[in-house]
């Protein structure tokens, strides 16, 4: 089909409008990436954009990983990740399962309590006293059952549900089958897109949670990698000023750098596996059909 001049015009100024966001969304990471393997002293010198390493060094990369907390930072993250994200698809699936039946006695009146808690809530100081009261300040327990269930992301699973088709459903009962077995037999299969794009949402949720830690977390055999890497941030930072007002200051922004690298690298490395569930979960999930 040939295209009018208006439509070329258009094609041209869409995909040049696309190249300028790309390259504001790649550039911060590509500076970050290049400010943590430079040479302090020259990139302090320099002030340049940093496109490519002022000189190469992995210094900042060598006092990161010599603190030996890191590894057990990464595996206490590896276990919120893990755990907190199975009892996350769990706990949601059971609830946007139930929620999704038409005849499930008292449905609107549940799901209106569950949203006013997207909108309505206690604050951090009466959440504290919840979780103190309950026994579980400075376990692992805090920083998974509380956040089990996120009412936004039960929201979109509980539409995506609601567009299985009933006859299915009512097959299955016939056969004698009961909830349970709908829902891992017939109902979570059908929904891989959407429990896929769930597993990333929350899996970048308990990678990132910082004031979780931060507010219930006392012992450091319990922190997870982004509290070790702001103790080690602050004690390098520390220990570079003695070297000089300029050259601690780029000594500390060198390790800044890396330890931003080595906490989002491994998230970043998963998401290209699930990527193509990305979009079409979103959609199926965000669209009642």
């Amino acid at each position: 089909m040939k295209q009018s001049i208006g439509e070329r015009l258009f094609d041209v100024f869409n995909t040049l409008l696309l190249l300028v966001i790309m390259v504001l969304c790649l550039y911060p990471m590509l500076y970050v990436f290049n400010s943590s393997i430079s040479d302090p002293d020259q990139m302090l010198r320099s002030r340049s954009l940093m496109l490519i390493p002022e000189g190469f060094q992995l210094g900042a990369y060598k006092s990161v990983f010599q603190d030996t907390r890191i590894y057990t930072g990464y595996m206490n993250t590896l276990f919120y990740v893990v755990v907190g994200t199975a009892i996350n698809l769990l706990m949601t699936s059971l609830a946007a399962y139930g929620l999704s039946r038409s005849d499930l006695m008292g449905r609107k009146t549940l799901m209106k309590l569950i949203t006013f808690t997207m909108f309505f809530g206690g604050g951090m100081i009466p959440t504290f006293l919840l979780i103190q009261n309950l026994g579980m300040v400075d376990t692992r327990f805090a920083l998974i059952i509380p956040g089990a269930i996120s009412t936004f992301y039960f929201l979109i699973m509980k539409t995506n549900f609601e567009g299985i088709p009933i006859s299915l459903i009512e097959s299955a009962k016939l056969d004698g089958a009961n909830d349970f077995l709908i829902l891992f037999r017939i109902v979570l299969p059908l929904s891989k897109p959407i429990l896929a794009v769930m597993m990333l949402y929350y899996a970048v949720d308990h990678w990132n949670d910082y004031v979780g830690p931060m507010l219930y977390l006392r012992s450091q055999e319990l922190y997870p990698i982004q509290i070790i890497m702001r103790d080690i941030l602050i004690s390098s930072s520390t220990e570079a000023m003695g070297a000089g007002a300029d050259t601690g200051f780029a000594i500390g922004e060198n390790i800044k750098y890396a330890t931003i690298i080595i906490s989002t690298l491994p998230i970043m490395l998963v998401y290209p596996f699930i990527q193509r569930y990305f979009v079409q979960g979103a959609l199926i999930g965000a669209v009642k059909q």
